[in-house]
């Protein structure tokens, strides 16, 4: 009789335990905002972009296209000219065309479509992110607005890379989006110099497979 009557103490509910019910219901809600958010990006993988991918036969999407990125950013730094934080710039990398979930993609060299661009993926970030618990909405979203200013070392490294990616694409698959949207070669060498100027020598081998491209006939004059 003791032993049930202090079990019966032992377990009745308490200030204590109501406190660890309400954190494990706060901590329940944050999971699911972050699965959510996991849900949710999942659409980055129906965005298609204008490149095909490297061995050609498909178009490459905008997960693809982030994931690339990021094995760049970790095989590729030091080539950057100046220090960057490596760590940093793979999630730069992956979190940089998260927005285009529900903005879709922009050509770039499509003027038309840049202008636009801007408004749509700031609208897309805001709706995006906010799935997120507000810390880590918070993080993802000044990472993303820190690579679309362009001006830390991170963000202009992981622009020259977004720069280089596609090239190599479109070099590797006979000029298939230079060729289906008549972009011709001095919009590819002022578009991208600008964009690599924080990665000299990608730069010069960019150059050197372009000039190649041109010679062949794969991007025209």
């Amino acid at each position: 009789m003791g032993v049930k009557s202090g079990l019966s103490r032992r377990w009745r509910p308490g200030a204590r335990q109501t406190e660890v019910k309400v954190k494990r219901k706060r901590a329940d809600k944050r999971l699911e905002r972050r699965l959510k958010f996991v849900r949710k990006i999942d659409g980055l993988k129906r965005i298609l972009r204008q490149s095909l991918i490297m061995s050609g036969g498909r178009r490459e999407n905008s997960a693809e296209h982030s994931w690339h990125l990021a094995v760049m950013v970790m095989l590729l730094h030091e080539y950057a000219a100046g220090k960057i934080d490596v760590g940093k710039a793979i999630r730069m990398a992956l979190v940089h065309d998260i927005p285009e979930t529900y903005a879709g993609d922009h050509f770039i060299y499509d003027a038309r479509a840049q202008r636009r661009r801007v408004a749509r993926e700031k609208a897309a970030a805001k709706r995006i992110f906010g799935f997120l618990p507000a810390g880590q909405a918070g993080e993802m979203r000044r990472l993303w607005e820190e690579y679309e200013e362009n001006k830390s070392p991170e963000a202009r490294f992981v622009r020259a890379l977004d720069r280089l990616e596609p090239l190599i694409c479109n070099c590797l698959t006979n000029g298939s989006a230079w060729r289906r949207h008549r972009v011709n070669a001095r919009m590819v060498y002022d578009l991208n110099r600008a964009g690599m100027e924080f990665a000299p020598a990608l730069w010069r081998y960019a150059e050197g497979i372009l000039a190649s491209a041109v010679r062949k006939g794969i991007l025209k004059i």
